[in-house]
């Protein structure tokens, strides 16, 4: 409330309300007089055009048309009623001939008192008008009524002029709406006024004095919405170069006035010191004389330190080698032990060798004696050439000589080894390289190769001396992923068995793991899940109904109706297979998976009744491919469900029991044909499914 632009256009919003305001109640006061008097002139000239028809009828004898006169003016649609009546208030004539002699509701004495001929009243402001008009006597009159009376009766006439009051309403609305517009227009027009030429070059102006404070001399101001602005802006123009030249010279004084004081501090200073310099000369000029007796001693300490600094430099360089190599081999050592996984421990031990060795190319060659082949693992550097994984051993001449010879091999000059040829089996060009064997307990199981340096140095022994170490590091890395993956392999083909003896025994779910997992994989794929997450969704698929082998078999195989009890023992197969699978450490995202599986997305699903912001993507991908084969599957209480009767269903129930995302693309995979759907109705059914 404190800014001027708000207090201009409030004073100004203030006056032109009020002028416009008092103008408009002047106008509508105005307007209502006139209305007034429109109405009073009109009624005056109908009484008197209704009084001379009737004295004209009365003035040739023919006083039985007064009647029919009162009738037809009655007709029109503002009269509502027209009669004539005497000072006490009867009814002489009327157009309404059961009036006549009865009590017409007014008196007309006042009028005839005050000797007035035409009074107009208005009824509590209806817009229903009563006028009275006097009827005097004449001397055409005489022959039917006394000459002494002087009015002959009051026409008495109620009329309606509502259609002139919703005139007058109608305008006074218009005047209205016409009074809030003005001041609208004028408001706005105020505020542009303020805004382009007061407010706008006021906040340009306070701009560029903010820029002052901030110690730019450059901001310059340009106004030109006003005559004043203008002048304004000239005067601050002037006002920044004149305090830019004052502070100008204000620092250039202080700094010719800090000079003079240094240079003075200076000169003090140097008396000080000659003062010394002649004591400390004569000191020196004394010393000399011992000194020179003394260089002839330092000179030749000189020559022996001399000589133990060379060796202390080669023992340095010795040893920063030899740690170098030990932090080398510490680092390769912690990062191939920390993974067992082969693919991740494969592309650890390349990387980490090519960082050691500064090598351009490097590759992994697992040796399979059986076929006598080289499989070849995480060439870095270089594209592999397709269909180059696996190629036999005599394509690998340096390879093959190293596992021929069980040792490393050090190439520093390809030039100088005619019987390797210059380019490699794999397509790159060799100019440098070693190639160290990758042996357990004298076994050889492959070669770890580095080719090329990046500086473009020849390698040397000491290279090869780190990278054989590295291979024997590798080697028991390797051995133990291998022993890793084939324990993991025997713990599921172990569990599988007992999956498929579970599934042996019925034969209404044989082959319902198999089919679980074909659409859990082709759903994850849609998905684009990663390697990790694909192969914790297989196992969960695989493994899914364990937990079924602690379920009673004719429970299982029951065809009538299940009772509470039973199903509340058949929801339990999720925690006695999470029970089973607890012991093994490498399966603990696959018992989460499995105990999740029939859980909904609403919550509402068993053993937990877990939300879908708390369940895994790989247990809702597994609950809809479980679901989808249970339906598609003749069951002891039922058969097997069409395709299309099956795809509806979980469309019905997405975002109830399915995550509503994944639906569409499951749908899309069937529908597709992307998995090969095992059941035989599936080809004859399948354009139904396309068209639902």
């Amino acid at each position: 409330m404190h800014s001027l632009k708000v207090k201009i256009l409030g004073l100004i919003t203030l006056i032109v309300v009020v002028i416009i305001t008092v103008t408009a109640m002047i106008n509508f006061k105005l307007q209502k007089q006139i209305i007034a008097n429109i109405i009073e002139r009109d009624t005056l000239l109908l009484t008197e055009t209704i009084k001379n028809s009737i004295a004209n009828s009365m003035r040739h004898g023919r006083s039985d048309e007064v009647s029919s006169i009162l009738s037809r003016i009655k007709s029109q649609e503002s009269i509502k009623s027209i009669r004539i009546i005497d000072e006490f208030g009867k009814v002489l004539n009327s157009a309404d001939p059961g009036e006549i002699n009865q009590d017409g509701g007014s008196s007309n004495l006042y009028l005839m008192q005050q000797n007035r001929d035409f009074q107009l009243l208005n009824n509590s402001g209806t817009g229903e008008f009563t006028a009275f008009a006097n009827i005097f006597n004449g001397p055409s009159c005489y022959g039917c009524h006394d000459a002494a009376k002087s009015v002959l009766g009051t026409l008495k006439v109620d009329l309606s002029l509502n259609y002139l009051l919703n005139y007058f309403s109608s305008l006074r609305t218009n005047l209205a709406i016409t009074t809030i517009v003005m001041i609208l227009l004028v408001v706005l027009s105020c505020s542009a006024f303020i805004i382009f030429f007061v407010d706008r070059p006021l906040k340009q102006l306070m701009a560029a004095m903010q820029q002052l404070q901030l110690g730019n001399f450059d901001c310059k101001t340009h106004l030109t919405s006003s005559h004043e602005m203008a002048n304004l802006s000239e005067q601050f123009n002037l006002m920044t170069d004149k305090l830019h030249e004052t502070l100008t010279t204000s620092i250039t004084q202080e700094r010719q006035l800090a000079r003079v004081q240094e240079t003075l501090n200076h000169h003090s200073e140097i008396q000080q010191m000659n003062s010394r310099l002649a004591d400390q000369l004569q000191e020196i000029e004394t010393l000399n004389s011992s000194l020179e007796e003394r260089i002839e001693d330092i000179e030749e300490a000189n020559y022996k330190i001399a000589d133990l600094a060379g060796e202390l430099e080669d023992k340095n360089t010795t040893l920063e080698r030899t740690v170098a190599k030990l932090s080398t081999l510490y680092k390769v050592g912690l990062g191939i032990n920390a993974t067992m996984e082969p693919d991740r421990l494969f592309d650890l031990i390349v990387k980490n060798t090519m960082d050691s060795l500064n090598a351009q190319i490097g590759y992994l060659a697992l040796y399979n004696p059986a076929e006598s082949s080289l499989s070849i693992k995480n060439l870095l550097g270089q594209t592999m050439p397709k269909g180059s994984e696996i190629m036999s051993l005599a394509q690998f001449s340096v390879s093959h000589w190293v596992i021929n010879n069980c040792k490393p091999l050090l190439i520093a000059d390809i030039n100088l080894f005619p019987q390797f040829p210059r380019f490699s089996a794999l397509g790159f060009e060799r100019k440098t390289l070693i190639c160290a064997p990758l042996s357990v307990n004298e076994e050889i199981i492959g070669t770890l190769v580095v080719v090329n340096r990046l500086d473009s140095a020849s390698f040397t022994n000491e290279d090869m001396e780190l990278l054989t170490t590295i291979a024997s590091q590798a080697s028991i890395a390797i051995k133990n992923a291998k022993l890793y993956d084939e324990l993991q392999q025997t713990y599921l083909n172990t569990i599988q068995a007992l999956i498929s003896a579970v599934e042996a025994s019925d034969s209404y779910t044989k082959g319902h793991s198999e089919r679980v997992t074909r659409y859990c994989l082709g759903l994850a794929k849609h998905l684009d899940l990663s390697p990790d997450r694909l192969k914790i969704l297989e196992r969960a698929a695989v493994l899914h109904d364990i937990g079924k082998i602690g379920i009673d078999l004719t429970l299982l195989h029951k065809e009538g109706r299940l009772t509470p009890r039973d199903i509340e023992d058949l929801q339990q197969h999720p925690i006695i297979g999470m029970r089973i699978l607890d012991p093994i450490e490498f399966l603990q995202d696959v018992k989460i998976c499995i105990g999740q599986h029939h859980e909904r997305f609403d919550g509402k699903g068993y053993p937990n009744n877990i939300t879908a912001d708390q369940l895994l993507l790989e247990s809702r991908i597994l609950a809809i491919a479980d679901s989808f084969d249970a339906m598609t599957s003749d069951r002891p209480y039922r058969k097997a469900l069409p395709v299309a009767t099956a795809l509806r269903e979980l469309q019905e129930h997405a975002g109830t029991q399915f995550d509503p995302q994944l639906i569409p693309h499951f749908i899309a995979m069937v529908t597709s044909g992307e998995v090969i759907q095992p059941h035989a109705e599936y080809r004859e059914e399948q354009a139904i499914v396309a068209s639902a």
